[in-house]
């Protein structure tokens, strides 16, 4: 029985607002129609350049061209995130995209290593990842459509300019059908009976009714938040940045790295991230260790180009939204939650977002069951985000800074006390089929921080070490040969040298 299509009213733009309305629009044009409202005067919080690989797909599935969606935003490509200083001082490890090794004999890898690791041998785990090779030596290629292929064990991500990436989506979207409505609303009308949202009322005096409202305003949560009153789930304690100082430089001539750098810092870290026109840099921290004028200073000391304007600090707090789909709103991106940019997870957590309302949405009425659905997912992405950056801090054995000791000494979620544990025992790492992050992802943070496990799986005990340490050699040797027939990075994006 055909249903009249859903009014769904979009509210914000940028990343997380044109995400949604193009992902909607595209992908349900039968069932709904879409209207996105958004301010001019309402700024965009530009931070959000690195991203996971998953944004690969959402590309393709939009049907979207990859060079042309690179060339508007001045993207770069990505194979993983280095991280500096954090397990002490002197530190260098990269979380790669993709594998560490091979299996073997239905063994994972990381046993095999951590057993010559045992004898002194096998040199260092990073040198059985092509991705972590691949950005060492600056080079770039896609990966191998052979799936046995050694360069076909690595993904890739952009890098882009985020406030580029909203203006390319619009035009894609309002393609698709999607109205754009320039206003700011100044009231929310509810249902008294439901409590639900029946309407927006703008500045203009325009009034905006509809059937379902996705909330994208950012931090300031107008519908699940404000409206709402949806309670927020404070996670502070366990993630004390609370600000961002941002500022953006001139890029420095040569090859561009094709990865994003966290570098740790005395109350927290700083990003760096390359695009082909810039260099995107900033200062996460912790507002009770260090002053915005302190944090302004030690940004504009670390870059290392012109400054392309001055620092702009943004502040925010580690947490979510108890539901963040409530009544008949869904929240999106900011509106939902925050965990800080450690890990480049912002706008994958958008995409999941959008990717479940879609898969839930509700043709007739909405139903509590598909509610609790959505809610749960996203709740479930968030705790295990949480779990992962809290582990860059605990972690670690800096104990110069009061900021560092505070951190690395904090009571941490039985979750990831769990996960550190099984790890430490037996190189043992939690399956899961949903979800972010997985074994490789752990393997690079904990090792690279110096949590190399006391075990391993007994059986390659059994295998000759001789001939196991010549397998290593052999599969190390290989890596390095084929990455080195690679072209660089400017030249993988048609740059000049």
């Amino acid at each position: 029985m055909n249903q009249p299509r859903k009014r769904v009213i979009i509210v914000g733009g940028g990343t997380a607002g044109w995400m949604a309305a193009s992902a909607i629009a595209k992908l349900l044009p039968h069932a709904v129609e879409v209207t996105l409202i958004e301010s001019a005067e309402i700024g965009i919080v530009g931070v959000g350049e690195a991203t996971l690989p998953h944004l690969r797909a959402f590309i393709e599935t939009l049907g979207l061209d990859e060079a042309e969606f690179m060339a508007a935003t001045h993207a770069t490509w990505k194979l993983g995130i280095e991280f500096r200083d954090f397990g002490k001082p002197g530190d260098r490890y990269l979380h790669p995209f993709g594998d560490f090794g091979r299996p073997l004999h239905d063994i994972p890898f990381l046993h095999w290593w951590l057993r010559m690791h045992a004898l002194g041998q096998g040199g260092d785990i990073a040198d059985y990842s092509v991705a972590n090779v691949m950005a060492a030596q600056r080079r770039f290629a896609r990966p191998a459509e052979d799936p046995d292929a050694l360069l076909a064990s690595y993904g890739y991500a952009y890098q882009f300019d985020a406030t580029r990436f909203g203006p390319f989506l619009r035009s894609f979207a309002e393609e698709q059908g999607v109205t754009r409505i320039e206003g700011r609303i100044v009231s929310v009308e509810r249902d008294g009976a439901t409590g639900d949202v029946a309407a927006l009322l703008l500045e203009s005096g325009t009034r905006i009714e509809g059937d379902l409202f996705v909330d994208c305003s950012g931090f300031r949560s107008l519908l699940l938040g404000d409206a709402l009153g949806e309670e927020w789930e404070d996670w502070s304690h366990w993630l004390p940045c609370d600000r961002a100082m941002a500022l953006p430089c001139a890029a420095p001539p040569g090859e561009i790295e094709p990865l994003t750098r966290a570098t740790a810092m005395p109350a927290g870290w700083r990003w760096r991230i390359p695009l082909q026109h810039r260099v995107g840099n900033g200062y996460v921290y912790s507002s009770a260790h260090l002053s915005d004028d302190a944090a302004s200073a030690a940004i504009l000391a670390a870059v290392e180009g012109e400054p392309l304007a001055d620092p702009r600090v943004l502040r925010f707090r580690a947490g979510r939204r108890k539901r963040s789909w409530s009544h008949n709103v869904v929240a999106v991106g900011l509106a939902s939650g925050f965990l800080e940019p450690l890990e480049s997870t912002s706008i994958y957590l958008v995409q999941v977002a959008i990717q479940q309302l879609i898969a839930l949405f509700p043709i007739g009425g909405i139903a509590e069951v598909d509610r609790d659905a959505f809610n749960d997912q996203v709740d479930y992405e968030y705790d295990r985000i949480r779990d992962f950056l809290i582990l860059h801090y605990h972690a670690s054995t800096r104990d110069d800074s009061e900021f560092w000791r505070a951190v690395r000494h904090m009571a941490i979620p039985d979750s990831l006390a769990e996960k550190i544990e099984l790890f430490r025992r037996a190189g043992r790492i939690q399956r899961y089929s949903r979800g972010l992050f997985f074994a490789p992802s752990w393997i690079a943070v904990m090792i690279g921080q110096g949590l190399v496990p006391q075990g391993w799986d007994q059986r390659v005990d059994a295998a000759d070490p001789r001939a196991l340490g010549q397998a290593l050699d052999r599969l190390r040797s290989q890596i390095a040969a084929e990455v080195a027939t690679l072209p660089g990075h400017r030249a993988a994006l048609g740059l000049p040298a």
